[in-house]
């Protein structure tokens, strides 16, 4: 059996026997050939390389003291520790990474790896007629309860996410519902899954696994796994759950087969990003994710200790008492020992503060010296979001031009660069470098490029002095045309023919024609073809046309319509426009989906997010100013910004506005002046961190925004969903899932289709690249950074740290041993 991450040959080369890697999603509107693009733009081998190597203190297992308890800082409390639940956070998957089995788990270079503690082996043992996959289980793996891991629990499993039973309150069922049957092998130890079509990413099922108690019976699934596990598997098990104090406490496993964990209790502490810098300078924590200027006080600190200066000294140099100079100290003694009573005691006061603030200072400096900023990529990338869906943005051209109009290098530079980490902006949606799938597919869209991106707007139509210009003024031919068009259409419609493009563009979504004959004859190079384009028409670049702008309804061009009802949940907004609502289940996932991406860039936590995502019943009302409010102009000369129909080209900037959210918004800033430089003109509006999610980018209230998503090692599953081409439902709104762009195609939903139905793993890869290549294209989703990680830890804290693209392996977890004069060890 070939295994997934095995060494590649060329980037395009297919090898008959490999097995794919599930490729993430289909996006936008592609504008090219692609075929010739996908995978293949940057050289012919794939990068296996990491962007930054991991960063967790790696020692052997004999070099870690037994015992001990780690501290460790996670957002909240979770409010479910099922996995498959919509309201599941990063707390519910760290726990369930300790105590349940995991089939396989990911190395260093997000590659599944098989996991000795659980299976002796799995393989593709058919392929015809059915797909069949053969699990040989450790046969020392037991539950907590003593009853051995098996084929009724993997059954249990599947039943539970196929689906099939809408009792079950499922978040995630992608690759279950393809399981035709289970069956019991040739003894107890062997599992065989028969699938019913081909499933390229059958490693990524079954893990977590949970004990048939838990899958069994939807009271158990839906509620009964909230607060408790019946059963558990792991290095650790769940000792307690501490809702008042924030703690969860998972104790060692004494019934655990593998190697013993080394730690007797590792204790999860609900501690809010916000305050972690006060809790590790209190000393309460092991390990916490922190922001940058954590990251600079621990440094700091580890600077004073090693040049030999205390707290209290370093309080002085750079602290509170920094600006006392000795002139003030000796001023603010005469006074508060002077003859004015009253101000003495004001003195008084102050400088009994001042010190109370140096002390505190000092001590904190000394704790914080005994901590390491531990630093990798997270595996997540920021993007910039184009909403597609109406407005400007649904012209293919004014979204590439956006994308020409941007430096990612320099952004990417801008986070980054001051941590010491590599700026590499990312080359694909799919996948992060290091990954099996990784290929930089950006030549699709093309680099920064300012002329061009001036070139795409004007052949959209945009120009300077456009806003200026009624719709009358722009000529009789091209307004003649227009209603010759709209006239045509609305026959063809009358008919019931279908019109535009071959690609089922005639739905809101796929307004730009993307794999039309015309798109892919003109786009496919956009450098070259935009700007002959734009020669060609020289004549008429003065002229408004409504070529290429979708309009919604009775809108006028250029105009956007009231935003929709959120994505998720029953009802709608007040104002009675369309809502967007999936089915339950559907529902479920999109607020897991978004609950995700929420926790990467906002100080919401996840499961409260997806909580509120999922149970919203009407639409929050937006924090934008009011209709017609002018859009501040910060480029020089005004008259050079660009407009069309007598509307300056204005695009609405929603950004959050937390604490934990002062990254977004430095690099959304640099955008600004980016597109400032090509005439494109912004209104930045900044939200609440609970709203900016659900009110604005689920219910699709932006033009531009600035959101992570998480990577995975099975793109074609995991990813589909956040490009997939969005639906008409019958209300005639539409189902995104989580495609927030709202921009997407068939073909690029056919690619995913076909990587996550091929056991051929070379074939796999080279369709998600493919599909890549045409979401660069479409230019719905601008990928800019790869995410920091950064890590507090003690510094004698060993395997732990900033796990890069790798999963923990916490029975390895420990402190250093210290050894004392007579070569004793010590034990925390």
């Amino acid at each position: 059996m070939s295994q997934i991450g095995a060494p590649r040959g060329r980037t395009c080369s297919r090898s008959p026997r490999s097995r794919t890697l599930r490729s993430v999603a289909t996006l936008t509107s592609a504008v090219l050939a692609v075929t010739v693009l996908a995978g293949c733009s940057s050289g012919d081998e794939a990068d296996e390389t990491p962007a930054a190597a991991q960063d967790n203190a790696p020692a052997a297992r004999d070099k870690v003291a037994d015992g001990g308890t780690l501290r460790w800082a996670v957002d909240a409390v979770p409010t479910t520790l099922n996995t498959f639940q919509a309201d599941a956070d990063g707390t519910t998957s760290r726990i369930a990474g300790a105590v349940l089995p995991s089939l396989y788990t990911l190395d260093e270079r997000g590659r599944p790896r098989l996991n000795e503690d659980y299976l002796e082996s799995a393989q593709v043992v058919e392929t015809e007629p059915k797909q069949v996959v053969l699990y040989k289980l450790n046969q020392q793996a037991v539950w907590s309860d003593g009853r051995e891991i098996g084929a009724p629990d993997f059954v249990a499993q599947w039943r539970a996410l196929s689906g099939r039973d809408t009792a079950y309150w499922t978040a995630r069922n992608s690759g279950y519902e393809r399981i035709e049957k289970i069956e019991r092998g040739k003894n107890d130890l062997e599992v065989r899954v028969t699938f019913s079509k081909p499933y390229a990413d059958w490693q990524s099922l079954f893990t977590p696994l949970y004990p048939k108690q838990v899958m069994g019976s939807p009271n158990s699934f839906n509620d009964g796994a909230r607060t408790t596990l019946k059963a558990t598997a792991g290095p650790f098990l769940l000792k307690s759950i501490d809702r008042k104090n924030g703690d969860v406490t998972l104790a060692r496993n004494p019934r655990w087969w593998g190697q013993p964990a080394k730690l007797d209790s590792v204790v999860l502490k609900a501690v809010p990003r916000a305050e972690r810098a006060a809790a590790l300078a209190a000393g309460t924590l092991d390990l916490a994710e922190i922001d940058r200027s954590t990251a600079e006080r621990i440094s700091l600190a580890l600077r004073d200790a090693r040049a030999g200066r205390s707290g209290a000294q370093a309080a002085l140099a750079h602290g509170p008492g920094s600006s006392i100079t000795p002139s003030k100290a000796l001023k603010s003694w005469a006074l508060a020992h002077g003859s004015d009573e009253e101000k003495a005691e004001e003195v008084q006061a102050a400088r009994e503060k001042n010190q109370k603030a140096i002390a505190e200072y000092a001590s904190a400096q000394d704790i914080l010296a005994k901590y390491v900023v531990r630093k990798s990529l997270e595996p997540a990338y920021t993007q910039l979001s184009l909403n597609g869906e109406s407005g400007p943005l649904a012209d293919e051209r004014v979204r590439r031009a956006v994308a020409r109009a941007i430096n990612r290098q320099e952004l990417a530079e801008s986070v980054l660069k001051p941590l010491g980490l590599p700026a590499r902006p990312p080359g694909s949606h799919l996948a992060l470098a290091g990954q099996a799938a990784y290929a930089d597919s950006s030549d699709a869209l093309g680099d920064q490029d300012t002329k061009e991106a001036r070139a795409l707007l004007a052949d959209a139509g945009w120009v300077p002095g456009g806003a200026e210009r009624k719709p009358a003024e722009a000529g009789t031919k091209a307004g003649s045309e227009a209603e010759k068009k709209k006239a045509a259409e609305k026959a063809a419609a009358e008919k019931g023919e279908k019109t535009g493009s071959t690609d089922a563009d005639s739905t809101k979504t796929d307004a730009t024609k993307t794999d039309s004959t015309k798109t892919d004859a003109t786009k496919s190079d956009a450098t070259k073809t935009d700007a002959a384009k734009t020669d060609a028409k020289k004549k008429d670049s003065d002229t408004a046309s409504d070529e290429g702008l979708y309009i919604v309804g009775d809108d006028k061009p250029g105009e956007r319509r009231a935003a929709p009802a959120p994505v998720i949940g029953a009802g709608g907004p007040e104002n009675g426009t369309n809502i967007l609502a999936p089915a339950p289940a559907a529902a479920r996932q999109s607020a897991a989906l978004l609950a995700r991406a929420e926790a990467l860039d906002t100080g919401t936590g996840a499961a409260r997010a997806a909580q509120s995502v999922a149970r919203t019943d009407k639409g929050v009302a937006g924090a934008y100013a009011p209709r017609g409010t002018a859009a501040p102009v910060t480029a020089p000369d005004a008259a050079k910004a660009l407009g069309k129909d007598g509307k300056a080209l204005s695009l609405r900037f929603v950004l959050p506005s937390g604490p934990g959210s002062e990254s977004l918004r430095a690099v959304g800033d640099r955008i600004v002046r980016m597109l400032d430089a090509v005439g494109i003109r912004t209104e930045v509006t900044k939200v609440s961190d609970e709203s900016f999610f659900k009110d604005h980018i689920a219910s699709g209230d932006y033009d531009l925004a600035l959101y992570s998503w998480p990577a995975s090692a099975f793109p074609a599953t995991d990813a589909r969903p956040i490009f997939a081409k969005p639906e008409p439902a019958s209300d005639g709104s539409l189902l995104v899932e989580q495609n927030y762009s709202r921009v997407g195609t068939d073909r690029i939903d056919q690619l995913f289709d076909q990587a996550a139905g091929t056991l051929d793993e070379e074939e796999a890869r080279d369709l998600v690249r493919q599909a890549d290549a045409r979401i660069w294209a479409a230019a719905g989703s601008i990928p800019l950074y790869q995410r920091p990680q950064l890590v507090a830890a003690k510094a004698d804290l060993v395997n732990a740290g900033a796990w890069g693209l790798a999963a923990p392996r916490y029975q390895d977890i420990g402190f250093k041993k210290a050894s004392t004069s007579k070569g004793a060890e010590r034990n925390r």
